[in-house]
């Protein structure tokens, strides 16, 4: 039986796969219902589809990769779709709920966590498909929305109404805006291979994690969102000062080398 060869400079059949950005536009959609559900001032559901709407965002990408249907199309779409879901509607909940009272402070706050979101999503597409490491850099805007809206969540699951005015509220939000845009390291579920062997404790804080957030999702959705940002700063200061350190280090070798040139002989070798 003869194969055909394929013809490198054939143009690919126009379509788009389904099931991807079917879940892509679910994503977007619950950005959607984020916003007006903060519009009408219910803020606990706008924040509570903000959250789902990162589930349909961990599952596009996962389905895509899974099925090997990642396409230009579907990656443009889904950053259209994350700056809906991630950028304007947290936006907007965070500006009704908490930061008008600040007048142009607020709304300054507000677009600003909109803007860096764009531009985060901007250079995470222009970086895709460049080697280098799985982790990501600066905060990924799903997870600075869902801190946003894991605050909004923590605070009607003790609380009701809406809070007095508090610098907190634009002040994370600022911080969140410029963490997407930084260049530091936070990492993502795309790291885990899932197909590796993993050890037994992997297994058991997996266990630990979905029997706390069936037992109180909204303080347990509130207490990791918290983890991962805190958790993040601290790697990174760690990570700044190992730098400083080799850096250090390396200029003392480099220095003591200049300083006693005889010590290594024409092949590079160390003389004895």
């Amino acid at each position: 039986m003869a194969f055909r060869k394929r013809d490198p400079n054939r143009k690919p059949k126009k379509g788009v796969y389904l099931l991807p950005n079917t879940l892509t536009l679910c994503g977007m959609f619950s950005g959607f219902f984020a916003i007006l559900s903060a519009i009408n001032g219910d803020y606990l559901t706008a924040a509570w589809a903000i959250v789902i709407a990162n589930i349909f965002d961990g599952l596009d990408g996962w389905i895509a990769r899974l099925t090997n249907t990642s396409t230009r199309f579907g990656i443009e779409l889904d950053s259209l779709s994350d700056l809906v879901a991630f950028g304007v509607a947290p936006s907007i909940m965070m500006f009704k709920w908490v930061l008008s009272p600040f007048e142009r402070v607020g709304w300054a706050a507000a677009f600003l966590f909109v803007a860096c979101g764009a531009l985060r999503l901007a250079r995470f597409n222009v970086q895709t498909g460049a080697p280098g490491s799985k982790a990501f850099k600066g905060m990924p805007i799903p997870a600075a929305a869902t801190i946003l809206a894991s605050v909004v969540i923590f605070y009607y699951d003790f609380w009701t109404g809406v809070p007095d005015k508090n610098a907190f509220f634009p002040v994370i939000t600022i911080v969140l805006s410029l963490l997407m845009v930084s260049t530091l390291r936070y990492h993502g579920v795309k790291e885990i291979d899932f197909r590796e062997r993993k050890p037994f404790w992997a297994l058991i804080i997996f266990v630990m994690v979905l029997f706390t957030l069936l037992i109180r999702p909204s303080t347990a959705i509130f207490i990791f969102a918290m983890a991962y940002l805190v958790w993040g700063l601290i790697e990174n200061v760690f990570l700044f000062f190992k730098r400083r350190r080799m850096k250090r280090e390396g200029q003392q070798a480099a220095a003591a080398s200049s300083a006693n040139p005889d010590a290594t002989n024409a092949d590079g070798g160390v003389k004895k």
